[in-house]
């Protein structure tokens, strides 16, 4: 994709994005709400029209072409897309007979997700007795019934505890794995971190940078010295992990004339790749987001 712009109303959601996605890579969109992840998700599944910029998705253009796009790709939003009056398999036979499948071949792809989203046992119970892991295994079951080149995730795991978020995970790498290429958005860090090839950092509607985990956090040092103050305040030095090194960031917090109280050495984050690229504010929010869920989707070319 190149140059992609939106605005609703007087905010300009979009301002210029330029991005491209490999067949067969997993490929993360992280930022803070509001920065264009979901509006550039819209745009590539053909939702929304965008005012300016070109595209192209599973090798079809994305405006002279949308009804090609629509037979490559699968979009699974932020909110689980189920009927809730419904059984997981009746769920799953409709959206297949709707996606044009024979009532036979119906059922056998039925058959097929529910054991590989393990929701066989569940499988004749109405969704809305559902668990939110369970509806959200669902969801991406049905997401697959036509079997997409293109999958979108739209923050995937929201919401989900950290035993369902996990079994998410598993299933989004099986699907690279089947050569399924996915974009993914994502407000949690280590999600992008443990799932994408390649990530980006999406801020006000640009990119602000991109590449793949270890080649963004090496953008601001080999290792941080995080220092704790007796104010209370924690603050992060960036060192290359060098004794030379160590020993300046250590000089640099000695003239501080704060009282130091303690200090971890460690290899830097994306929440560091946050604080350095986007601001203090924005990704305190992000990473108090990713804490608080620690405690309680490869045949195209996106481009």
């Amino acid at each position: 994709m190149s140059g992609l712009r939106k605005s609703f109303g007087d905010h300009e959601v979009l301002k210029g994005i330029d991005l491209s996605v490999e067949e067969g890579e997993v490929f993360a969109l992280i930022g803070p709400n509001g920065a264009g992840k979901t509006t550039t998700v819209h745009i590539l599944s053909t939702l929304v029209r965008p005012d300016a910029g070109r595209a192209r998705v599973g090798g079809f253009d994305l405006l002279r072409e949308a009804d090609g796009v629509r037979d490559v790709i699968s979009l699974t939003g932020q909110y689980a897309a189920v009927d809730g009056l419904l059984t997981g398999r009746e769920n799953l036979e409709m959206m297949s007979r709707l996606g044009g499948l024979s009532r036979s071949e119906s059922r056998r792809r039925t058959a097929q997700l529910l054991e590989r989203f393990d929701l066989g046992q569940a499988s004749g119970r109405r969704v809305r007795t559902y668990s939110g892991g369970m509806r959200r295994r669902l969801d991406i079951a049905i997401s697959l019934v036509t079997r997409p080149r293109v999958l979108f995730l739209d923050e995937p795991t929201t919401g989900l505890d950290p035993c369902s978020r996990s079994a998410v995970w598993d299933f989004v790498r099986e699907l690279a794995d089947d050569g399924v290429t996915i974009l993914l958005t994502t407000q949690y860090l280590e999600e992008a971190d443990r799932l994408a090839d390649r990530v980006a950092v999406v801020d006000d509607g640009v990119i602000a940078a991109s590449g793949t985990s270890e080649q963004l956090k090496a953008q601001i040092g080999s290792s941080r010295l995080d220092v704790g103050f007796h104010d209370g305040e924690v603050e992060s030095y960036p060192t290359d992990g060098s004794v030379a090194g160590v020993h300046g960031a250590l000089t640099r917090v000695l003239s501080d004339p704060r009282e130091a109280q303690s200090v971890d050495l460690r290899s830097p984050s994306l929440d560091d790749v946050f604080l350095a690229l986007i601001g203090h504010a924005s990704a305190q929010h992000t990473s108090d987001h990713t804490s608080a869920q620690q405690s309680t989707t490869r045949k195209a070319h996106t481009s």
